[in-house]
């Protein structure tokens, strides 16, 4: 028989092949940097290229807003009445979870041409599940549910339905760019999951719950919740060296911190760094960015351990006084633009997904005395 190889985690092991992005010396989404993308387009044209292949034409980007904010429109009633119900205790990851589920239920894509369809489903998800997380965010609140308004950007939108106030530009913008950089990240923990459910010929709802399921995990999207945490417990600049190195001294795991693949840097890292700085400037959290600075260049000067995404992400959402709960959500109603093009590629070449593994439990053994 032959010997089968055995990397722990699948660490590179090429899993399949695909067109949508790469994370070999840049980010790049169909070609075009991360960087870029945040500069020169917007979140819903970004969305675009990774479902359609090519950036929109100003006619298909007016279309494709006016559709987003028609579903935005019409999230149907019984699933924001379903959220009244739901324990106000809930991890939100759990509501968002669920309440992709049951957008599910009231899809009536009429499409005859299944790849097209599944590309207005993901569309649907991608104008919807922000007016969910936003409704679910205030009701447990004891607030008014926000209705999304037409006239704003996506972005601006989703803060608008969370503040229930018109955000700065300059936090519109910001937040523009942060959605961009989590849209889509090759084959991390999450997407190979939403890939092995379309495998099988599930249908793109359940590949995205699945996705979800797998980026609640704090070792994948969760970390953004922790870095908040950290930089809040300890409080101040003049603590922040001793906590760093207390931290490596203990081999502890830094979350916002280290990755599989980038070795010298996270380029989305790099890119939201000096945004921070700029929406702390006078808006409060500055003690946060230099307590961040201080444990940025320990890690770096001892270990060389770069930030990643989630480093800086933490603070850009603290600075818009969005809660911690929010942030791995974000990152879904983000995502699901990646996970929906994982999900519509997979389908056009299809082969399910079903590796082996290498077995060491006993040998045969025989059942006697029974």
């Amino acid at each position: 028989m032959t010997e089968l190889t055995f990397s722990p985690g699948l660490e590179g092991i090429i899993a399949g092949e695909t067109a949508i992005s790469t994370i070999e010396g840049d980010l790049l989404y169909r070609g075009y940097s991360v960087e870029d993308l945040a500069r020169q387009a917007s979140f819903e044209e970004t969305a675009f290229l990774l479902l359609y292949g090519e950036l929109p034409t100003a006619g298909e980007l007016a279309a494709l807003r006016g559709r987003w904010c028609d579903d935005a429109e019409r999230v149907p009633h019984e699933v924001l009445e379903a959220l009244r119900l739901l324990p106000t205790t809930a991890p939100m990851m759990d509501v968002m979870r669920t309440t992709a589920s049951l957008l599910g239920h009231w899809d009536r894509t009429a499409e005859t041409d299944p790849r097209l369809a599944n590309r207005r489903r993901a569309e649907r998800l991608l104008a919807q599940m922000p007016v969910v997380l936003a409704a679910a965010f205030r009701l447990r609140r004891g607030w008014e549910i926000v209705p999304p308004r037409g006239d704003l950007g996506h972005a601006a939108n989703i803060l608008w339905m969370l503040h229930g106030t018109e955000p700065p530009a300059n936090w519109a913008e910001v937040f523009d760019d942060s959605l961009i950089m989590y849209a889509e990240h090759e084959f991390n923990a999450s997407t190979f999951t939403t890939r092995v459910v379309a495998s099988t010929l599930s249908d793109l709802y359940s590949a995205i719950v699945a996705g979800i399921g797998a980026l609640k995990g704090p070792l994948h999207g969760g970390a953004n919740e922790r870095v908040l945490e950290i930089l809040q417990a300890i409080g101040s600049a003049d603590r922040a060296e001793a906590w760093a190195r207390a931290a490596l001294a203990r081999k502890e795991k830094v979350m916002g911190f280290g990755h599989r693949v980038y070795k010298d840097g996270d380029p989305r890292a790099k890119y939201l760094k000096p945004l921070c700085a700029e929406l702390a400037a006078g808006a409060g959290p500055e003690e946060l960015e230099r307590i961040a600075e201080i444990i940025e260049r320990v890690l770096w000067d001892e270990k060389r351990i770069p930030p990643n995404l989630d480093w800086p992400t933490a603070r850009l959402y603290h600075a818009m006084n969005l809660p911690v709960e929010l942030y791995t959500p974000l990152f879904v109603v983000s995502r699901i633009a990646g996970w929906s093009a994982h999900v519509c590629e997979q389908l056009e070449n299809n082969r399910l997904i079903r590796p082996r593994s290498r077995y060491i439990g006993p040998s045969a053994r025989p059942l006697v005395g029974r």
